[in-house]
C-alpha cells in the first residue's frame, strides 16, 4: 500500500523536465450579468449541463495581476574534504623531503540552488506575502509581476510555524489583492488557486472548499483550508480566492503519493495571514498566543479509547479534549484541567482542534478570552489571559543589530582552506551590546550557535530569532580564533519590551 506525503508546493528548480503537448482551443466569451451567472445568448442556446455552472472569469480577472512569480537563489554551501596526493608522496620520498603524502584539505563550493514559488501583493507600496519555505535561506529573490516587470525583493520577516513570509519590493503601479474573510467560507464553495506551477506563470485552477480547519499531522501550520483546486510545485505562496476574487487563503502544500496534484491541496486561511503579516511588520516576529494545553479532537479521543476497550462518555462528540495542561500556562491559571472538553471560545463553537488553533492564531499574548468547557458533562465558562512561550503576557520583539552590537561576514573560500574550516562567520566589528558583554571580539569566527552550524548570516539571525522566542532566551556560541583555538561564549538576550 502506497503512503501519501504532505509536500510543500514549491518548485525546487526553474526548469522542470517535462514534455508538454499544446492543444489549440477557441473559446467564446458569453456576456456576464453578475457574479455567478452567465447570460444565455438569444441566438444560441447553452447546453443544459452548462447552464448552472458558476462564472469564475470575474474572480480570475480581478485577482490575476495581484499574484507574482518569485525566483529564488540559495547560495551553495562550502565543504572541506581531506585528501592525499600520491605524486607528492612519490616525489617527496624521492627528493628526500620526508613528509610527502601528508593528508591535505581542500574546500569545495556547491553550486547555487534555484527555486521558484508564488506570492500575493498586499499593498500599494510593495509588501508581498508568500510561504516561508519559498524564501527560506534565499540569498537573492527576484519578483516578476504579471506585466513582466521584475524587481529585487528583501525579506521583512518570516514565520516557520505558519509557513508565511513577508517580503517587499520597491515598485509603482501595483495592484493589491482584495482581502476576503476565510471564516465565512462554506464547504462546497467555489474557489480559484492562482500561482505559477512548474514555472507556468499566472495559472488559474478551479475547485471547491473540501474542508476547513484541517490540521495536517506533523505540519506546523495551525489550521488549513482544504481544496481540490489543482495545486502543484510552484504554487506555494499563491492566492486562493473566492468567486468574488477576494483572497481567502495562501496556498502552501499538497497531499500526494507522486509529488504532484492528487486532489488534495491546502491553504493557510487569510484570518491567520492577517495576524502574521501585522506582527511581522510591527514586531519583526509573530506574537503567538498560547493557552498552555495539548489535546485532540474529542471524536478522535473517543475512538482511541474504544480501540483500547474503553467506553468513554464525555457528554459530547465535538470539541477539544484536554490531554495535558502546562504548569505555567494560561489554562491552568483559569482552572482548566486534564480531561476537560473545550466547546467554545468567546461564544464561538469549537468542534475540533483546528478551529481552536485558528481562533488562537488571531490573538496576541495579553489578550483575554472566554472559554467554555465541559467537566463531568457540566458546562462552565471562564476567562483567561493568553500567554506567550515564555509564560508572560508581554510582546517580544526581534533582537536587532544595535542590541547585539556585532557585524558579520561569511568566510571566503581561501580563508576556509587556510583555516581548514567548512563553515563559519567572521566577526568584523564589535560595538557596545550583548555580544561585547559576552566577551566576543573582532576577528573571532563564530562556528555554531545553539546546535546550529553557521553557513550563512541568515543562519545566525534565524537562530537568534528562535532563541529570543524560547523560554531561556540564551545563545550558546562555539567559536574559533584565527590561530585555531576553540572558544565558547554565552549571550543572554535582552528582556522583552512591554507594549
Amino acid at each position: 500500500m502506497k503512503k501519501g506525503f504532505m509536500l510543500a508546493a514549491v518548485a525546487i528548480s526553474l526548469g522542470w523536465p517535462a514534455t508538454m503537448v499544446a492543444k489549440s482551443a477557441i473559446n467564446g466569451s458569453a456576456p456576464r450579468t453578475e457574479i455567478g451567472t452567465t447570460a444565455v445568448s438569444e441566438t444560441k442556446a447553452v447546453p443544459a449541463t452548462y447552464q448552472n455552472l458558476p462564472d469564475l472569469t470575474y474572480a480570475a480577472e480581478k485577482a490575476i495581476n495581484s499574484v507574482v512569480y518569485i525566483k529564488v537563489t540559495v547560495e551553495g554551501s562550502s565543504r572541506t574534504v581531506q585528501y592525499s596526493n600520491p605524486f607528492e608522496d612519490f616525489f617527496g620520498d624521492f627528493f628526500g623531503r620526508g613528509n610527502g603524502g601528508d593528508s591535505q584539505q581542500r574546500t569545495y563550493k556547491e553550486p547555487d540552488r534555484k527555486g521558484a514559488g508564488s506570492g500575493v501583493i498586499l499593498t500599494n507600496d510593495g509588501y508581498i506575502v508568500t510561504n516561508n519555505h519559498v524564501v527560506e535561506g534565499a540569498t537573492e529573490m527576484i519578483v516578476k509581476l504579471n506585466d513582466n516587470r521584475e524587481f529585487k525583493a528583501r525579506i521583512i520577516g518570516t514565520d516557520k510555524n505558519s509557513d508565511l513570509a513577508l517580503i517587499k519590493i520597491e515598485a509603482k503601479d501595483l495592484q493589491p489583492i482584495t482581502i476576503g474573510n476565510s471564516d465565512n467560507l462554506r464547504l462546497g464553495e467555489w474557489v480559484l488557486a492562482i500561482g505559477n506551477p512548474f514555472s507556468l506563470t499566472s495559472t488559474v485552477t478551479a475547485g471547491i472548499v473540501s474542508a476547513k480547519a484541517r490540521t495536517t499531522g506533523g505540519n506546523a501550520v495551525e489550521s488549513s483550508i482544504q481544496t481540490d483546486a489543482a495545486i502543484n510545485p510552484g504554487n506555494s505562496g499563491g492566492a486562493l480566492v473566492n468567486a468574488r476574487g477576494e483572497l481567502v487563503g495562501i496556498n502552501n502544500m499538497i497531499y500526494s503519493q507522486t509529488g504532484s496534484y492528487a486532489g488534495y491541496g491546502f491553504a493557510i486561511p487569510v484570518s491567520i495571514m492577517n495576524k502574521v503579516v501585522a506582527d511581522l511588520r510591527k514586531f519583526g516576529t509573530v506574537q503567538r498566543a498560547l493557552m498552555g494545553i495539548s489535546g485532540q479532537d474529542v471524536i478522535n479521543y473517543i475512538d482511541t479509547q474504544k480501540e483500547k476497550g474503553k467506553d468513554i462518555e464525555l457528554g459530547t462528540t465535538e470539541g477539544v479534549y484536554v490531554g495535558e495542561v502546562s504548569s505555567d500556562g494560561a489554562a491552568q491559571a483559569a482552572g482548566i484541567k486534564e480531561g476537560d472538553v473545550i466547546t467554545a471560545v468567546d461564544g464561538k463553537k469549537v468542534t475540533k482542534f483546528g478551529e481552536l488553533n485558528e481562533i488562537l492564531a488571531n490573538h496576541r499574548p495579553g489578550d483575554k478570552i472566554s472559554v467554555t468547557y465541559l467537566r463531568n458533562k457540566k458546562a462552565t465558562t471562564t476567562s483567561l489571559t493568553l500567554r506567550n512561550q515564555q509564560g508572560t503576557t508581554t510582546a517580544v520583539e526581534n533582537i536587532d543589530d544595535e542590541q547585539l552590537g556585532i557585524a558579520l561576514r561569511k568566510l571566503t573560500a581561501s580563508e576556509k582552506e587556510e583555516l581548514a574550516l567548512s563553515h563559519g562567520l567572521m566577526v568584523t566589528a564589535v560595538r557596545d551590546g550583548k555580544m561585547k558583554e559576552a566577551g566576543i571580539t573582532k576577528g573571532v569566527i563564530l562556528m555554531r550557535v545553539n546546535d546550529k552550524d553557521l553557513n550563512s548570516i541568515d543562519d545566525f539571525y534565524e537562530t537568534v530569532k528562535r532563541a529570543n522566542m524560547s523560554t531561556d532566551r540564551v545563545l550558546w556560541i562555539r567559536a574559533k580564533t584565527q590561530t585555531g583555538y576553540n572558544k565558547s561564549f554565552t549571550v543572554e538576550l535582552s528582556n522583552p519590551k512591554k507594549k
